[in-house]
């Protein structure tokens, strides 16, 4: 995302691969559910730095990434990436793709009717989406801790959790609403070692909340890593993120 306003997410293409490698080296399993053939036709949503999207291309798909943000655009096309900027809630596809992939990004879409409007108007019949993204309860300790700084500082409680965590429940309930048909969905607990630490992710991933503590921004950093520490810093100081992944394989008739 991009824009002046800073209660939006933005995001650096530089800052991801530093601190957020993770989230691609972590896509095998949702990689497989999609099990991607020579020849199909793809679109790679919310596609970050591209990292995926090429691993698509190599595999032998025509692949077209979408992201919202300008700088992650410009880095997958200097990758020579067919990616293209556009909201994922406003998705301008027609009847193109064989499957719609999606790895760590609908949850930033909190508006998931019209992604799903979306996805299922890009897709060819009997096409199919697969995606992983934050699923209910995922960084549940996290959300506590950001809820508690604001609450004892004044601040906007709402920037604590700016993202959509559904359950099985719920997202199969969305996808069925739109028509599609769910071949499997799960949740899966998958706690996640943060090799640059806490404040790092803290400050990558819900910039928007510290932002609004203007010169204490980094003293409103500390106190949540303070108060995260018991539950996920272990002796040695390693810290893990209490990651539950909700994972979805569906198709259209």
């Amino acid at each position: 995302m991009t824009g002046g306003d800073s209660r939006r997410q933005t995001w650096s293409a530089a800052s991801y691969d530093e601190h957020a490698r993770f989230v691609s080296d972590l896509a095998s399993g949702v990689l497989d559910w999609l099990a991607p053939k020579s020849g199909e036709r793809i679109l790679d949503l919310g596609c970050g730095d591209g990292v995926l999207t090429a691993e698509l291309a190599a595999k032998g798909a025509g692949v077209v990434g979408v992201d919202a943000s300008e700088d992650f655009v410009r880095a997958c096309q200097a990758r020579g990436l067919d990616v293209r900027l556009m909201d994922g809630e406003a998705l301008t596809f027609a009847n193109e793709f064989d499957a719609v992939f999606s790895n760590a990004a609908l949850h930033w879409m909190t508006r998931p009717e019209r992604v799903i409007a979306g996805v299922a108007r890009a897709l060819k019949p009997q096409g199919r989406f697969v995606a992983e993204f934050g699923g209910h309860g995922n960084v549940a300790a996290i959300t506590t801790a950001l809820h508690a700084v604001a609450m004892r500082h004044g601040k906007d409680v709402r920037l604590a959790h700016p993202w959509f965590f559904p359950s099985v429940e719920t997202y199969r309930g969305l996808l069925e609403a739109q028509g599609f048909a769910v071949a499997r969905i799960a949740l899966i607990p998958r706690p996640t070692p943060l090799k640059t630490g806490m404040a790092s992710w803290l400050k990558l991933f819900n910039s928007p909340f510290f932002h609004q503590f203007g010169e204490n921004f980094d003293a409103a950093v500390n106190e949540t890593e303070e108060l995260l520490e018991p539950a996920l810093c272990d002796a040695q100081g390693n810290w893990t993120a209490d990651y539950v992944r909700l994972r979805v394989e569906a198709r259209t008739s």
